[in-house]
C-alpha cells in the first residue's frame, strides 16, 4: 500500500501505464463538474468511480480486499480514516465474490490513516482496507476510486 499526495503521483507512474493514465485523470479533471457515477477510462482496464457520502463509524464495518483490481482512492474533498492491514492468513468473513471483485474480513485494522483532500492511497490485492470511516463526526466526502485491472 502507498499513501501520498497527488503532487507526488509522478513517483508512482512507473508502476505501469494504467497508473500514469489514472494519475493524469486525477490531475486534469475538475471533479466539481463530475457527477457521482462509474466512468470507463480504458474499458475495464481502468475505471473511475466518483462517490459522495458522509463518513461513518467503524463499528460494524469490515475490511475488504480485491483480486482483479488495484484501488487508488483519492480524496477530492473532506477527510476520513482508512483502516488497513496486510492480507496474510486472515480468514474471510465473506467469501470472494468474483463478479464484484471483493471479499470481506472481520479483523480489526492494524493501522488507520487520516486521509484529507489531495491525498490518495493505493491498495494492492495484498492489502486489506476499510475506507469511509469518520475522524470525529460524520463528514461529507467526495472521493474518486480508480480501479486498475491487474494483469
Amino acid at each position: 500500500m502507498v499513501i501520498d499526495t497527488l503532487e507526488n503521483a509522478a513517483l508512482y507512474e512507473n508502476l505501469g501505464p494504467r497508473f500514469a493514465q489514472g494519475f493524469k485523470y486525477l490531475r486534469e479533471t475538475d471533479f466539481s463538474q463530475v457527477a457521482k457515477g462509474k466512468y470507463e477510462l480504458d474499458g475495464t482496464n481502468l475505471i473511475a468511480i466518483v462517490n459522495e457520502y458522509d463518513t461513518i463509524d467503524q463499528l460494524g464495518e469490515q475490511m475488504e480486499a480485491h483480486k482483479k483490481y488495484i484501488d487508488v482512492q483519492y480524496i477530492v474533498s473532506g477527510e476520513e480514516l482508512i483502516g488497513h492491514d496486510l492480507l496474510q492468513q486472515q480468514v474471510p468473513s465473506k467469501a470472494y465474490d468474483a463478479e464484484n471483485d471483493f471479499w470481506l474480513f472481520a479483523d480489526t485494522p492494524t493501522f488507520f490513516s487520516k486521509m484529507q483532500a489531495g491525498m490518495f492511497a493505493i491498495f494492492f490485492p495484498t492489502d486489506l482496507h476499510m475506507p469511509n470511516i469518520r475522524v470525529h463526526e460524520p463528514t461529507p466526502v467526495k472521493k474518486v476510486v480508480l480501479k486498475l485491472r491487474v494483469d
